[in-house]
């Protein structure tokens, strides 16, 4: 059984134990998470020290880069230990431009679940999520044949456990009539509190709810209240963000990114932050 001094604890995702306080490999890649980063070393020092402070979630995508995430996860990692386990996502590619064009055809999911196995150096995918939506949201529509190809992957061997990312409530439930889930991937934090209704329902049914953006993106979170309760906490409002979202439900995964060690260590720290029920009811106002 896996044990972790790191905050919240653990999940376990089906039948993988992580832990809750995991790490997103997105900012690893170059400029609009395109091309190599300015520093390989230093890239490959964080993939290394997330594992070394006990980190046994690691979030990636074959469209980081593209490929770029991927190939720096190997590098880094590869023997991968056995507690580790890495997520990734299919549905977009990427264009020139940096556009995230969709990629939801049967054709295009099975090439990319094959292309996220010869890059991360795998025989099977432990979690894939379906991207939905665009970059600028959820949107309504039919995931079936989409998520039906994914499941035909894991009946083939090549995926243990399915999720979906950037999901409406109903795609969700479309997905959950096709088969089962251990993770939705969503945008939510503090102030972008769209999906309350489906975090708790998601901790009733045991299925993990993973807010990508937690700390705002690349547009980070800034609020008054939130300053406040940070200065009176002596903490930075970015701890405070992160110490909130393990408190909100037990199924939330935490996955913030970040291209530095001694940053990602600042993150676990700021997750553990003490808050007490007048500092939530006072952040609760924040995103309603």
């Amino acid at each position: 059984m896996l044990t972790t001094s790191l905050p919240g604890g653990t999940w376990t995702l089906g039948g993988l134990t992580v832990t809750r306080f995991g790490y997103g490999a997105m900012q690893l890649a170059g400029p609009r998470v395109m091309g190599p980063p300015a520093d390989h070393d230093g890239a490959l020092d964080v993939l290394r020290t997330a594992v070394e402070l006990g980190i046994t979630h690691i979030d990636t995508s074959a469209a980081y880069g593209p490929h770029v995430t991927n190939q720096l996860i190997r590098e880094a990692l590869h023997p991968y230990p056995d507690a580790l386990h890495i997520v990734t996502k299919v549905g977009a590619n990427r264009d020139p431009q940096g556009g995230w064009p969709p990629a939801r055809d049967p054709q295009s999911l099975r090439r990319s679940v094959h292309e996220n196995l010869e890059t991360l150096g795998l025989d099977v995918l432990d979690l894939v999520n379906l991207r939905l939506g665009d970059a600028t949201g959820p949107r309504p529509g039919s995931l079936a044949e989409a998520f039906e190809t994914l499941a035909d992957l894991q009946r083939q061997g090549l995926i243990r456990h399915l999720g979906v990312s950037n999901a409406t409530p109903e795609q969700v439930a479309e997905a959950q009539a096709i088969a089962p889930i251990v993770c939705v991937q969503n945008m939510y934090n503090l102030a972008h509190r769209r999906d309350d209704e489906l975090i708790d329902a998601l901790a009733g049914q045991g299925v993990a709810y993973v807010p990508f953006f937690p700390l705002g993106g690349f547009s980070p979170l800034q609020s008054s209240v939130l300053s406040t309760v940070a200065a009176r906490l002596e903490a930075t409002p970015m701890s405070v963000a992160l110490a909130w979202l393990l408190r909100r439900s037990p199924n939330i995964l935490l996955i913030p990114g970040t291209s530095s060690a001694a940053h990602l260590r600042e993150n676990i720290a700021g997750a553990a932050l003490a808050l007490s029920a007048d500092d939530l009811a006072e952040l609760d106002t924040i995103g309603r």
